[in-house]
């Protein structure tokens, strides 16, 4: 899950980013052994043995201890924080000019936000995917060498000299599209599943009183059940995509695959089920991060909030 696009008007972006930076590097130190769980059960072969989460996590602290739970972890911090940063700018500079564009339909207020921030959203999600795939395929490498038959790296410049040897530049980047068609409908099914259970949960609170603002136990249970609610919704409909994207990232440097002949070899060691493999801790981790994110992001707004300003 790519966190939530704050609203930064009436906000002390320098305060934001530099604690938001910290906050969501804190939440990714906490959620970061699930994706390398996850990544390694979408890679298993059928004659693996570590092919279920327990099996897998047991093999790791057995093998390597607590730091096998974050390999890849350099790698990933490393480009999260300054891609998160260029996604945010995006969001916001794409946002105004999407706002300008659709005000002359004369639309409702709803709608024209509805289309802006859909435009802004899958525009800075494809820039950040432009620079955050080559730090996927790295990490996600890292993540199972050693797992499965894999190669054994020294690390990040490691596998990137490797694969650049290998493929060129367009190895860095194997899987972008398939990115892009997970993450972008991702965010989509996300937000949409957030909204709708928010108005839901609200009319179920009975929280109608428009005058009087909402307690914040009340807060954070709407926000925290409705990241669940969305995390299941997403992760149900895109973790076909992902795994498939995952494969080809991983498995692309030890021999050339396609995505009919992934998807093909999922089917004939798991049956359509194969596809949903990693089904597990990617709703859990959906479900955090989006859940943690915007706690966090709420947190932030408030914190950043300058005297006067608003959202």
């Amino acid at each position: 899950m790519q966190w939530p696009p704050p609203r930064l008007t009436g906000t002390d972006k320098k305060k934001f980013f530099v604690v938001g930076a910290g906050l969501f590097t804190g939440v990714t130190v906490a959620l970061y052994p699930v994706s390398v769980v996850k990544t390694r059960l979408q890679v298993a072969s059928k004659d693996t043995l570590e092919r279920s989460v327990f099996s897998v996590v047991k093999g790791l602290l057995k093998t390597d201890g607590i730091p096998g739970l974050y390999k890849g972890f350099g790698t990933v911090i490393t480009g999260a924080i300054p891609t998160r940063i260029i996604f945010l700018t995006a969001l916001e500079t794409t946002k105004v000019a999407s706002f300008r564009m659709v005000e002359p339909f004369r639309l409702s207020e709803t709608n024209q936000a509805a289309i802006a921030n859909g435009i802004a959203g899958m525009a800075s999600s494809f820039l950040a995917q432009s620079l955050f795939v080559p730090i996927d395929v790295v990490s996600q490498k890292l993540m199972v060498q050693g797992y499965s038959g894999h190669a054994q790296y020294s690390g990040g410049l490691d596998v990137a000299r490797k694969v650049l040897r290998s493929d060129g530049i367009r190895g860095l980047y194997r899987g972008f599209g398939l990115s892009v068609m997970t993450y972008v409908p991702s965010n989509a099914v996300w937000w949409a599943s957030y909204g709708s259970s928010q108005r839901y949960l609200w009319r179920f609170l009975g929280d109608n009183n428009e005058e009087d603002a909402p307690s914040l136990p009340k807060i954070i249970f709407a926000q925290a059940t409705g990241g669940i609610i969305a995390g299941a919704t997403a992760s149900c409909i895109t973790t076909p995509l992902d795994t498939i994207k995952t494969r080809l990232q991983v498995m692309g440097l030890e021999k050339k695959i396609s995505v009919k002949q992934v998807v093909k070899d999922l089917i004939t060691e798991d049956g359509w089920k194969g596809v949903y493999r990693g089904l597990g801790p990617r709703f859990f981790s959906m479900s955090a991060w989006g859940t943690s994110m915007i706690l966090a992001y709420e947190y932030l707004k408030r914190l950043c909030a300058k005297d006067g300003g608003g959202n």
